[in-house]
């Protein structure tokens, strides 16, 4: 008898189940994280997910850049780690993947299923375009500059600028540049085109209009899931992404000084 007609050990079989189960559970925490989740929406759908497998406990640890995870099962127990890339936004994404994980723990979805699921949501997710996003953007840091008190002549430079600099952050994004670097060079890229605009069109409240031009940098999603990962019990992912905020604004404050140096308004 040869070793491909040898009896397969059933702990060896159930042991390759688990380890199946963990890593599918923990790439749809990954997406969920990726697009914006906090840290007890992530550990929900990933429990949901590894409960649905049939795991009997679930043990979770997220970090900033990576989720683990410990799962005990027919007296099997196995622990994985899978690493989470750049923290963004997309919430047609995390809903889908929670939606998932409702499904799965409900149907007792089989692993193929679910990742067949996942496969399809990362590959068939409609985004909006580049361009359409970037109008959008500059449209409302020049709503939100009306709301501050920038005049109309400020408007349309201020939405310029705004459109600009999502289009540019994008693409750079897109090609692995460092996020402080981004947010620093954006930041001094809108709120040169903003301020000079103004300028050029005779308004009153250039300096304003400026600040208006980078609030496209203001990371709200980031902060709110900082304070809620704290509140929630989750201090260590809490303090990580309360950093990464402070460290966007640092950069973006300087990108701001910089330009109002160039336009000479720097104080």
């Amino acid at each position: 008898m040869n070793e491909t007609d040898a009896p397969i050990d059933p702990v060896v079989v159930r042991h390759r189940a688990l380890e199946r189960y963990a890593t599918t559970a923990l790439r749809a925490g990954r997406m969920m994280m990726e697009s914006g989740a906090s840290v007890s929406v992530v550990h929900r759908g990933i429990t949901m997910i590894a409960k649905g497998f049939g795991a009997e406990t679930v043990g979770l640890r997220s970090g900033y850049a990576s989720i683990a995870m410990t799962l005990h099962a027919e007296g099997n127990t196995i622990t994985r780690m899978l690493q989470v890339g750049r923290l963004g936004v997309n919430h047609r994404l995390d809903l889908a993947v929670r939606a998932l994980c409702s499904r799965a723990a409900r149907e007792n979805m089989s692993v193929e299923a679910v990742e067949a699921e996942l496969d399809r949501l990362a590959r068939e997710t409609p985004r909006h375009s580049a361009w359409l996003t970037a109008l959008a953007v500059g449209l409302a840091c020049a709503s939100f500059g009306r709301l501050l008190g920038i005049d109309w002549a400020a408007f349309g430079p201020v939405w310029a600028a705004g459109a600009v600099g999502q289009y540019l952050r994008h693409h750079l994004m897109h090609r692995g540049v460092n996020v402080f670097l981004v947010a620093g060079a954006i930041a001094f890229i809108a709120a040169t085109l903003g301020g000079l605009g103004a300028w050029l069109l005779g308004s009153a409240t250039t300096q304003l209009a400026m600040m208006a031009s980078i609030l496209l940098l203001v990371p709200g999603v980031p902060s709110t899931n900082a304070q809620t990962d704290i509140m929630d019990g989750y201090p260590t992912m809490g303090s990580a992404r309360a950093v990464w905020v402070l460290m966007v604004m640092i950069f973006a404050s300087v990108g701001v000084w910089c330009a109002q140096v160039l336009l000479g308004m720097g104080g």
